[in-house]
């Protein structure tokens, strides 16, 4: 009998109700690869089937997304990155890549201290997140989180940084001078390590920068011109939550995690929209048994044209999408379940998975190049 409890389970398409879901195609980056030592990512179809996959030769890092030049967009793992605490072996990245749809590497940029998003404008220019170590006064400075769990005494925090596309530098914007560590103190489960562990990055249509931080359960609006956060989501409106995005109107659209869920004894996860100023959820998603929704860890949404919205329950490699009225209308279990390759990651997280950062639908006219 096979002991791995994922692998146990059914994998593959569970179900595709096409009078309700977005047809198109499902591209996802398994995060251990199938065990492979190089990425992997696929295309889908509505029935689950891989019309198109790529080869990239850096592991995953976080995700891939196709660009509107057709191209791949691929977020993979420096291969001389540093060895810091362990959960950075797991988010880690640091080779933000184009591939052609035939595997061709088109452009790249390295940074070895990038992590979690990449989010490729399509031009050449990549916005992203890196670390920076935090001085023994600014450590110091950080609140919450468990004492003593400091790496090697340290804090390290989150600096968002663009590049062009030769890999200049265009802006920068750093946490610790910008977060008043008093109004974003660390979750109290969450080790010292890494403040505010932005997750999200994105430019919005004003012209702001959209951000998720995760270890302080906020989502953000950051001025490019002054540094300044110019909104915030209220207190307890999310816990822990990834990908916020902007929709077509100026709502935000967020995957809540819910591990410490302020008043809530069971944890759960749910998908909120909130209004621009991020105070109101103004539409929700949980499963009507809320136990039976839930990854502690990572997670992605994505709004579909028609309304419905494919959500990636990423710990456990489910994908599925629901109607605004809550019907769900797809879904689909990765069959990728492996063993990372990279000895680094294995060391402390040494089990099988089928986990997944991000997954998105396209439409078949945003994929020409797609032989079908």
């Amino acid at each position: 009998m096979d002991q791995w409890t994922l692998a146990r389970r059914r994998t593959g398409l569970i179900g595709h109700d096409p009078e309700h879901a977005f047809p198109g195609y499902t591209l996802y980056t398994p995060l251990a690869g199938g065990g492979a030592e190089t990425g992997l990512v696929r295309l889908v179809d509505m029935a689950g089937t891989v019309v198109h996959e790529w080869r990239p030769p850096w592991r995953a890092g976080r995700h891939a997304r196709i660009l509107p030049n057709g191209n791949l967009a691929y977020n993979g793992v420096h291969p001389d990155g540093p060895e810091l605490f362990p959960f950075w072996e797991k988010y880690r990245g640091g080779v933000m890549a184009e591939l052609a749809p035939d595997g061709t590497v088109v452009r790249e940029h390295r940074d070895p201290l990038a992590h979690h998003d990449a989010h490729h404008l399509g031009d050449g220019r990549v916005l992203y997140t890196v670390l920076e170590e935090l001085g023994p006064a600014a450590s110091a400075a950080v609140r919450g989180g468990v004492p003593g769990t400091e790496h090697a005494g340290a804090v390290y925090a989150d600096v968002i940084t663009e590049v062009d596309a030769d890999g200049t530098e265009t802006w920068r914007w750093h946490a610790a001078e910008h977060l008043d560590p008093d109004e974003y103190p660390l979750g109290a489960h969450y080790p010292r390590e890494h403040w505010p562990l932005i997750n999200s990055v994105v430019p919005i249509a004003d012209g702001t920068v959209l951000a998720s931080l995760r270890s302080v359960s906020a989502v953000i609006v950051i001025d490019r011109a002054s540094g300044k956060v110019l909104r915030r989501s209220a207190p307890g409106t999310v816990s822990q939550q990834h990908h916020a995005q902007e929709l077509p109107g100026g709502n935000v659209l967020v995957f809540d995690n819910g591990v410490f869920r302020p008043g809530e004894s069971v944890p759960f996860s749910r998908v909120v929209e909130l209004d621009p100023e991020l105070h109101e959820v103004v539409w929700s998603w949980r499963d009507p048994q809320p136990e039976a929704f839930f990854t502690p860890f990572m997670g992605a949404v994505q709004r579909l044209p028609g309304g419905t919205t494919l959500i990636t329950e990423s710990g456990f490699g489910r994908l599925f999408e629901v109607t605004r009225e809550g019907r769900v209308c797809w879904e689909y279990v990765l069959p990728e379940i492996g063993t990372y390759a990279d000895e680094r990651v294995r060391r402390n997280f040494p089990g099988p998975s089928n986990a997944l950062f991000r997954a998105y639908r396209y439409a078949p006219d945003e994929l020409p190049w797609l032989d079908r």
